[in-house]
């Protein structure tokens, strides 16, 4: 035996953990709250991804920008297409580009559209 190892004692494995537990298929989870857009901040549907943190937004203003994921959320958020998001437009080339400031549930998602917050889509 090596020197300054310690003999493990018979039969200890460690504390286990039990595993998480996904929801059943097919069951809604309740809404707790939905994170309004504020400061500038606006709505829309992510229509197309780029590569490299970048997406095409349809937004509720109805231009089209392209979002691009701030460094500090790139491995936060995983964007697909079809999904709602929060979109703060640039000071300049605002009406082209803005940052991605939140991504939307699916069921946050349909409550923003029957609530009449999200009109694209």
């Amino acid at each position: 035996m090596a020197a300054g190892r310690k003999k493990k004692k018979p039969g200890f494995r460690g504390i286990k953990k039990k595993p998480k537990r996904k929801p059943a298929p097919g069951t809604v989870q309740p809404i707790m709250r939905v994170k309004l857009p504020r400061d500038g901040a606006m709505l829309g549907i992510v229509t197309g991804i780029m590569g490299g943190g970048r997406m095409t937004v349809m937004c509720n203003d109805g231009k089209e920008r392209m979002g691009r994921i701030p460094g500090k959320l790139k491995r936060r958020i995983w964007v697909r297409e079809g999904d709602a998001v929060s979109i703060r437009p640039w000071e300049i080339q605002g009406d082209k580009k803005g940052d991605v400031v939140w991504r939307y549930h699916p069921n946050e998602k349909r409550w923003l559209q029957d609530k009449g917050y999200l009109k694209v889509g």
